[in-house]
């Protein structure tokens, strides 16, 4: 949501603080039991002033299901386009994925579980970005598949067990604990190449290849989180 006409910085970092903070408590309780007054309490802010900040309950989970999607498919769109050998590009993807899941893990809950109470063209524009990000992932498969390195595989199917391992990280990953994004990542896409590949397509480069696209990464843009690889 834009900002409103006249509003200083001052209004969009208290939006965003309310959305952190109901994000939080919906993790906690889900959307649908938490009641306005527990918002309000949780917020800090009167009725009036939450409804000028975001506009409505619903609008709330709007924002939060955006904060997921929206640098996912910036980054997802991104790495569908580069001029590289699909495989290292789902490893990409991967770990976009990974990363975008631990930046935030309160709004992934909510996305996964209460995206349900979205209605009309709130719900039809979220899905429609899911769709978006699932044919991106199924294109790379495919792709991989038309050059010869993963055997022939049901697209459909490929593209659910690549979502399967990565979307239910968020239940059990523990932030700053032993497994990152990009170990996670690794060990992911070792587990997925092994059983995709065909039996001529040799990934024993893959990890040196995709250290180099984090050095490239971390260079062009100084102020970006730093990756610390475990091995």
């Amino acid at each position: 949501m834009p900002r409103p006409p006249g509003h200083g910085p001052g209004y969009e970092i208290k939006r965003q603080e309310i959305i952190d903070r109901a994000a939080a408590l919906f993790a906690k309780q889900g959307y649908a039991a938490t009641g306005i007054a527990e918002l309000l309490e949780e917020t800090g802010v009167a009725r009036g002033a939450l409804y000028y900040y975001i506009g409505s309950k619903e609008n709330l989970l709007v924002e939060i299901q955006d904060r997921v999607m929206r640098p996912l498919l910036v980054s997802a769109r991104r790495i569908a386009t580069l001029d590289d050998d699909p495989v290292l590009r789902l490893r990409m993807l991967s770990q976009a994925l990974l990363e975008n899941i631990l930046a935030r893990l309160d709004h992934v809950w909510v996305y996964e579980h209460d995206y349900r109470n979205l209605k009309g063209t709130n719900r039809a524009r979220l899905m429609r970005q899911r769709r978006e990000f699932e044919k991106i992932v199924e294109g790379l498969l495919v792709a991989a598949m038309d050059i010869g390195s993963f055997r022939k595989l049901d697209p459909r199917l490929a593209t659910l067990q690549f979502l399967n391992l990565h979307n239910h990280t968020y239940q059990w990953v523990k932030p700053g604990g032993d497994w990152d994004a990009e170990y996670l990542s690794r060990e992911y896409c070792a587990t997925l190449i092994s059983g995709f590949r065909s039996p001529d397509y040799q990934c024993d480069d893959l990890e040196e290849r995709m250290v180099g696209i984090i050095a490239q990464r971390e260079s062009e843009d100084p102020q970006a989180p730093k990756v610390t690889r475990k091995r």
